[in-house]
């Protein structure tokens, strides 16, 4: 299954958007590629969709697998096509995007598909859901030196914090249940971060409708859904472990040799497992027991 374009999948390809929960994977480069749809397809989603340069070769079984759309995200971006996707998908369809060599979790994946966290998420009256994006990285950058190495990958096990939102159209008071959260590399190595960049708070997972828009700094034109929890109680929250940030600190000049390497003492190796980060208190189960 091939597109040319995000308009080809929209029109010739709508069929794939017609169920969700729908994966939309775009290919920065092609580190990873291959695990992060198989990690992906793991999850129980509906349709993996893998917008990617055309110069990019998949494997024999992601062919079969996943649904490819000619795209290139490191020149053009993401909120384009995800808007436009938006527009072509069902009105309340659940979509979900990332990037290459990230990989979602959340509370009990080992045990429950995608399918049945957002069923949960939508019988709480929500829209949207909230993923952090905790940053992950290779622990020997001598063995590693592009930072990406599934079996030697650290995290941070401390260091996260939120801060109020401010709405600068309301005399800048803290918008309801938002929160900017800090952490990671991103935090640990703001000197090389723009500022607009540093938070790590992605709504990441959502329900199509008529008019929404992503905007830039990963959150939605609708307020609604870029609160972390409805006003009675805490909502489910998921991960998005990320190998991003460590990939660019190391292939940007300006910063890859300030950086013999990323752990320090509050580095732990991760786990792959959903109880590790629940145990860290980075993703919330809510009243999903």
């Amino acid at each position: 299954m091939h597109y040319t374009s995000v308009r080809d999948l929209c029109g010739k390809g709508a069929r794939h958007l017609a169920k969700g929960p729908v994966a939309l994977i775009f290919a920065e480069d092609g580190v990873e590629l291959d695990t992060t749809l198989r990690h992906h397809l793991s999850l129980g989603f509906a349709s993996v969709i893998a917008l990617m340069p055309p110069s990019f070769a998949l494997p024999d079984d992601l062919v079969k697998t996943t649904v490819r759309v000619d795209h290139d995200a490191a020149a053009d971006g993401h909120i384009d096509a995800v808007n436009r996707i938006i527009d072509a998908a069902p009105r309340r369809t659940w979509l979900y995007y990332c990037f290459n060599a990230e990989y979602l979790f959340f509370p009990f994946c080992e045990t429950r598909s995608v399918g049945e966290l957002l069923a949960f998420h939508a019988e709480e009256r929500r829209d949207a859901m909230l993923t952090y994006v905790v940053d992950i990285y290779a622990g020997d950058l001598d063995l590693h030196p592009g930072a990406v190495a599934l079996e030697d990958a650290w995290m941070d096990k401390s260091g996260y914090y939120a801060l109020a939102r401010l709405d600068p159209e309301n005399n800048h008071h803290p918008k309801d249940r938002q929160l900017d959260f800090f952490g990671g590399l991103r935090w640990r190595y703001e000197e090389h971060i723009p500022w607009r960049r540093r938070n790590i708070d992605r709504i990441s997972m959502f329900r199509s409708k008529r008019g929404l828009r992503l905007r830039e700094g990963h959150v939605f034109s609708d307020e609604e859904y870029n609160t972390y929890a409805c006003p009675w109680h805490n909502n489910l929250t998921a991960v998005t472990v990320s190998f991003r940030t460590a990939k660019a600190l190391k292939r940007n000049p300006g910063s890859t040799f300030d950086i013999p390497t990323f752990k320090w003492h509050n580095s732990v190796r991760f786990e792959w497992h959903s109880r590790q980060l629940l145990d860290l208190g980075l993703m919330e189960p809510g009243q999903w027991f």
